[in-house]
């Protein structure tokens, strides 16, 4: 639980156009879809995934790191880390259990099935976009574990787009739609104060030594 008195307390440090931002951004932000992505080579790809996730209003990303593990770009994320949740995972299997058993359904993202269009998708199902390896695409493992596969339709030559490009179509199709929608596809009360404190921690200055006065009075 947030300590709200803790809370009310340093927002007195933040500006009145932070703390605006916080409200505006905390309100378009959503659990109901989360992305993963399985051992991407190209370490830019990953971070432009995230920098889509947080324009985009998903506040969660999953990273698989069974083969390649690197660290976050910071240049090419844009400070986009600090404000997306990052949960990493060593196999892609304890990626795929974490994410059922929060009532994800897994959908895997492949130029290369039929099942079904993006515009034909069924937003009403809280869902994780799975997005696979440049070349080689995802593994079998989130093949067997998927619940549904997506795909962008294309006309062109050219049978695949990078990850990180596909990621911004699908999200921006997906979100849009989820917001003209009656869904309940937002944070919890309780989330919105738990990110706003993380966001808070993350803005001010000397955050250990202010909290240490504020128990200390």
């Amino acid at each position: 639980m947030v300590d709200l008195k803790l809370l009310e307390h340093l927002e007195t440090y933040l500006t009145e156009h932070r703390k605006a931002r916080f409200d505006k951004v905390l309100s378009q932000r959503t659990k109901y879809y989360t992305v993963a992505t399985e051992d991407v080579y190209q370490l830019h790809n990953t971070s432009a995934v995230i920098r889509s996730c947080d324009v985009f209003g998903i506040q969660e990303v999953n990273i698989v790191e069974e083969r390649n593990s690197k660290r976050i770009d910071r240049e090419i994320a844009m400070g986009a880390q600090k404000w997306v949740d990052l949960n990493r995972y060593q196999t892609v299997n304890d990626c795929i259990s974490d994410l059922k058993e929060k009532g994800y359904q897994i959908v895997a993202t492949t130029p290369h099935t039929n099942d079904c269009e993006l515009h034909e998708f069924d937003i009403t199902k809280k869902s994780c976009f799975f997005f696979g390896r440049e070349t080689e695409g995802l593994s079998q493992e989130v093949m067997d574990a998927t619940d549904s596969y997506l795909k962008i339709p294309m006309v062109g030559f050219t049978e695949s787009l990078n990850i990180s490009v596909s990621a911004a179509i699908i999200l921006q199709h997906v979100t849009t739609k989820l917001r003209q929608s009656n869904i309940s596809w937002q944070l919890t009360e309780e989330d919105m104060l738990e990110k706003r404190l993380d966001w808070i921690t993350k803005t001010i200055k000397s955050y250990d030594e202010i909290v240490d006065r504020f128990y200390s009075q």
